[in-house]
């Protein structure tokens, strides 16, 4: 299976971005990939609660994902959609950041709410409030398809061990990781999570990113890390799409999850324990 990483550097306007988005689909699907990933908030970037309002649709009214699922069909692709906002019928009135997987004739395979919210101070200037806006996902998703079993993941769940563990002892052979990482804590701590991720699992690690500054019509912008990785099962980078925005191909041998968890078989090695 050969898989492409798309890198986007997106603004708050789908529209604009949209375009972009299906010109490297496409050079993706020209290359021959089969699966193509896209990063976390593939249709907008924006921290203004009022225009994510303003521009966020329902599900079944969003144009981008309209446009990605008739792409993916168009191609015969298998395409995760990294994340988009969503509307929901939320009383509190929050989006959901929900991850799709296309299939090749365009329809909606697996669906996944990102559950952890990023909330955090990453500085005295630089504070996110993700959970303000967005109302976090219960259920952890995998997906069945011809090549391999999929566990869907988004960008800050990356901290979380615990959701990639009870993915892989459920079967997932590839976990995906799309991101919007931040520049700061991405330089730290990016590249360290997805090999740690991959080793403690034995899977494929894909992490499709967001990468440079961002700017807004409605907000201040800001700035991500980029790197989008792939990671194989033993926790070897396989390929790094450094900062610019773009295409990255790997090939991927799904035989390798087996010898890793043969080698280590620690997903199995699980035990009870008191305390602390």
């Amino acid at each position: 299976m050969r898989a492409a990483l798309v890198q986007l550097s997106v603004t708050d306007d789908p529209v604009a971005n949209l375009p972009v988005t299906l010109a490297h689909i496409r050079a993706a699907a020209a290359a021959g990939a089969g699966f193509v990933l896209t990063p976390e908030c593939t249709s907008c970037l924006s921290s203004s609660r009022p225009h994510q309002r303003a521009i966020f649709r329902p599900e079944d009214e969003d144009q981008t994902l309209a446009a990605l699922r008739a792409e993916a069909a168009q191609a015969g692709i298998w395409l995760l959609i990294g994340s988009l906002g969503v509307l929901t019928d939320d009383a509190d009135g929050r989006f959901a950041n929900r991850s799709f997987l296309i299939a090749p004739d365009g329809a909606i395979a697996a669906r996944y709410d990102k559950i952890h919210m990023f909330d955090v101070n990453v500085s005295e200037t630089e504070v996110y409030r993700e959970s303000a806006a967005y109302r976090p996902g219960v259920r952890a998703v995998l997906a069945a398809t011809p090549f391999a079993r999929i566990g869907m993941t988004v960008c800050y769940d990356l901290r979380f061990p615990h959701l990639y563990r009870r993915l892989a002892q459920a079967g997932a052979q590839i976990l995906t990781v799309p991101a919007a990482f931040n520049h700061v804590t991405g330089a730290a701590h990016w590249e360290t999570l997805l090999r740690a991720r991959a080793i403690e699992t034995g899977c494929f690690v894909l992490a499709p990113a967001q990468t440079g500054f961002h700017p807004e019509a409605h907000g201040p912008g800001r700035r991500t890390h980029g790197h989008s990785l792939a990671i194989a099962p033993w926790g070897e980078v396989l390929a790094d799409a450094g900062t610019a925005p773009g295409v990255t191909l790997v090939d991927l041998d799904l035989a390798q999850v087996a010898v890793a968890r043969h080698r280590v078989p620690s997903l199995g090695h699980d035990r009870s324990f008191e305390g602390p």
